[in-house]
């Protein structure tokens, strides 16, 4: 029997990011198609969208026809869009009329203390559920020490990283290190420091991608 492809994956994206909830849940599922093909190890990397947003956010629709000079129509139009790609990987996107959005930068936080603790991805989808199915308030320490401890962590220590200000720094050097590197938007999907998936493509062309670069792996 073959061994799996061991394959280091750092997924780049923001928890306010729609495509990146797409993406996110299309890796997945590539991942599940490919069975025991490759052992993926799955780094989630920060980017903020809009590290200016105050705590309590902005109302969605009025900040994205703002940043993008498009008007309501066409934010719906998009968001038409990312509802039936997201539906197509079972992923519900609720955002709508009323939506705001948030400043992240203390979720990345949590997810840099939860990547420690090995429970990054269940935190990480349970902030996408949050954000985009509930439309919860994921700046909101209680709602993120909800998440933490319905992602299997513990409550209080959730608590004291975000009220210290803790890995603060690290997510920043992550951040900027990405940057540097020519990412400008997500999701970016980096396989092994050097193949470049962008955008939240759909299962199989992650599937498709990682089979070949496991494919170079094995040559």
């Amino acid at each position: 029997m073959t061994a799996p492809t061991p394959l280091r994956i750092d997924f780049v994206s923001d928890v306010s990011c729609p495509w990146c909830a797409v993406g996110f849940a299309s890796l997945e599922q590539a991942l599940q198609r490919l069975g025991g093909a490759v052992q993926a190890d799955i780094h989630l990397q920060p980017f903020e969208l809009n590290p200016q947003l105050p705590a309590e956010g902005e109302d969605a629709t009025e900040h994205l026809m703002h940043k993008y000079g498009i008007d309501t129509a066409r934010v719906e139009a998009n968001r038409a869009v990312i509802r039936e790609r997201a539906a197509a990987v079972r992923f519900a996107f609720n955002m709508g009329v009323g939506s705001r959005v948030y400043n992240t930068f203390d979720a990345h936080r949590l997810l840099h203390w939860a990547e420690l603790k090995g429970r990054h991805l269940t935190l990480k989808k349970a902030l996408l559920r949050a954000y985009f199915t509930d439309g919860e308030d994921v700046a909101s320490h209680d709602v993120l020490v909800r998440l933490a401890g319905e992602a299997g962590l513990d409550g209080d220590e959730a608590r004291d990283v975000l009220e210290g200000g803790a890995y603060a720094d690290q997510v920043r050097t992550q951040e900027q290190f990405f940057q540097q590197r020519g990412i400008r938007s997500v999701p970016a999907t980096i396989v092994n420091g050097t193949h470049l998936i962008p955008g939240g493509q759909p299962p199989e062309v992650f599937e498709q991608a990682l089979r070949e670069i496991a494919g170079s792996v094995n040559g």
